[in-house]
């Protein structure tokens, strides 16, 4: 290990050994793709870059080396379609490899990645073309996406390219198939090397798998588009590099849209070197030796967090698993065979893991493991420390910037705090006023941002042809998160909620985050939104829109056994005076809840029993 990520940073530590001072530097000529993985690639081309896998049986250990020779390859074939500097190329690739070779390709080329779920649908994809002018899209073709892609065609002016990547399967290929593939390639292995021992993945034939030509093999046709796989086989690994700056921009992500379209979140290259917060601070990723694994599709920013950006600079090697759907018992099997040494995802994927098999498998390789995005109640913390004996150590952070206030190495979280600010940042939690709040008072997490001077590593450069938007959250010298907490007499943070969330009721200022965490930690609660309600007495009534967990019923009984629940694990006045039951939670495309829309279905159902009163009481 060369201990790359040192040429960017000065940092300091305090006796307990936890980080005190965190300060990048960075030249106006860096880049991610040449500066950090080419440089890795031409001195140590064998490090393990990713271990990558699919549940139907291929597997590829990626070295950096592989990494620079893929990338190059796929910024010549992209050259060739007219993709350059500063285009905008929407990338919907699922977790499938060809992801980080056209990241690091882009990056190379000087054009900016848009990364996009497979969940879009046609006005979502056709907002996005049309609002970024995207020029090129890069696909899979595991489910319907490219037909949503195809069906917004002609509403989509600026879109030129369509480039179509085989996924081999994606995890959805069905159980009974995959195990056919697999006896036809055990077959053709003792056929072709009876002395192998064990099942190569890579004998494995037909359409789903890559095969024995191994990567990008697998081809693809589909009217109007261009085969990424058969393309970047056929193209050049000489690449010259071509001319960047650090202040270009590099990677943008549509915001979650719990409210309205989602914005346009454009960073430039310092965002990259900022995730070294994220994978060293946070992650504690094991640089020589260890596994990371972050949970997350790439059309979610939570994939560079923890798959790209901060781990390579620490020289690590990540884990991707290539599926469809969440199976604890299956990501645990993976702990084990790939003795995994840090793991990253949200709190649901945790409990999901925790209601499994959990016992049943070997996890003592695992060093440490973190959690950011939701609620996090106790007893998840409690079980799931006494099952690893590791702490689950919660992070903070937005589509807008890197992890801003987490549990770092070295410090002792508390159950249910998101930590402290990294000091990367000047953080502070201020008023509506702008002054900084009281030990203990509820305010707005803010980030300092000097006015006329660059932003710090890893905060956004602003909402991309949105002036009116990025002047509400960057100004007065702050960029406003409008995420609420409150700061405890340690410098802790307390997660409250978003500002639109907060509930002010009978005079009380009430987060949805802190409720939703104590009835998570009910058996009965599989998933929870918390929302405000008109109330004529109150203002405003605390309500909980509640996924039942298998095996339980609503009734009046189980509405008022949760109500007292929550009235004996914090404030009486928070618990909710209203429980509904539904079938699932209204969600964005990145899996985030919409409160918003549980709160505008109630206000509309308000508004038809108003109309329905006259009539009903003989008006």
């Amino acid at each position: 290990m060369r201990n790359i990520h040192a040429k960017y940073v000065e940092e300091t530590y305090d006796a307990d050994g936890v980080l005190s001072s965190f300060r990048i530097n960075y030249p106006e000529d860096y880049n991610f793709a040449y500066d950090v993985v080419d440089d890795i690639a031409q001195a140590e081309p064998d490090r393990p870059a990713m271990v990558w896998l699919n549940p139907e049986g291929e597997e590829h250990i990626f070295s950096f080396g592989d990494m620079k020779y893929w990338s190059d390859k796929t910024a010549n074939f992209l050259a060739e379609q007219g993709v350059g500097y500063g285009d905008m190329v929407l990338v919907i690739l699922r977790r499938h490899y060809q992801f980080w070779f056209t990241t690091l390709a882009l990056n190379k080329l000087g054009a900016v990645i848009v990364p996009a779920t497979f969940m879009l649908k046609e006005h979502d994809l056709e907002y996005r073309v049309n609002s970024a002018s995207i020029k090129t899209i890069i696909c899979t073709d595991v489910g319907d996406i490219a037909q949503v892609v195809d069906n917004v065609m002609d509403k989509c002016p600026t879109l030129q390219t369509r480039i179509l990547v085989n996924g081999a399967g994606g995890g959805v290929t069905p159980a009974e198939d995959i195990a056919a593939l697999k006896a036809e390639g055990s077959a053709e292995q003792k056929r072709s090397c009876p002395a192998m021992p064990t099942y190569n993945p890579f004998f494995a034939k037909g359409a789903v798998l890559s095969g024995s030509k191994g990567l990008c093999a697998t081809r693809i046709q589909r009217e109007g588009w261009l085969d990424f796989n058969d393309r970047v086989t056929a193209a050049s690994s000489d690449f010259s590099a071509v001319t960047t700056r650090s202040a270009d921009p590099m990677i943008m992500y549509f915001s979650s849209g719990t409210t309205g379209h989602p914005k346009m979140v454009l960073h430039d290259s310092g965002y990259s070197i900022a995730h070294l917060g994220t994978a060293k601070h946070w992650q504690n990723v094991k640089s020589d030796g260890g596994i990371h694994f972050t949970i997350a599709d790439t059309g979610w920013g939570k994939a560079v967090w923890g798959k790209l950006y901060g781990q390579w600079l620490m020289e690590a090697c990540v884990f991707t698993y290539d599926f469809d759907r969440f199976s604890g018992d299956e990501i645990c099997e993976l702990i084990q065979r790939y003795r995994i040494s840090t793991l990253c995802c949200p709190p649901t994927m945790f409990r999901l893991i925790m209601q499994g098999n959990v016992n049943d498998y070997d996890l003592s390789s695992l060093e440490y493991s973190v959690t950011a995005g939701e609620a996090l109640n106790p007893d998840l913390f409690d079980s799931w420390r006494e099952r690893t004996g590791l702490y689950l150590t919660e992070g903070f952070g937005q589509t807008e910037t890197p992890v801003t206030v987490c549990n770092s190495v070295n410090m002792l979280p508390k159950p249910g705090s998101m930590g402290r600010p990294l000091p990367l940042y000047l953080t502070k939690i201020l008023d509506d006023d702008g002054n900084e709040c009281d030990t203990g008072q509820t305010g707005e997490i803010c980030i300092q941002v000097e006015d006329g001077q660059p932003h710090p590593a890893g905060i956004m450069m602003g909402y991309y042809r949105d002036e009116a938007k990025t002047a509400e959250a960057i100004h007065d010298g702050w960029y406003h998160t409008g995420d609420t907490a409150w700061r405890d007499e340690d410098g802790y943070y307390w997660y409250v909620g978003r500002n639109d969330d907060v509930i002010k009721s009978s005079g009380y200022r009430i987060g949805p985050f802190e409720i939703e965490s104590v009835m998570l930690e009910h058996p009965a609660v599989r998933e929870c939104a918390v929302t405000g309600v008109p109330d004529p007495v109150r203002g405003t009534a605390v309500k909980a829109t509640v996924v039942l967990a298998p095996g339980y019923e609503d009734s009046d009984e189980l509405t008022k056994e949760l109500q007292t629940w929550v009235k004996e694990k914090t404030a009486p006045y928070k618990y909710p005076r209203i429980i509904s039951y539904v079938p699932a939670l209204p969600k964005t495309v990145n899996g985030k809840v919409r409160r918003a829309a549980i709160r505008a279905e109630d206000e509309a159902g308000a508004a038809a029993a108003a109309e329905r009163a006259p009539e009903e009481f003989g008006g």
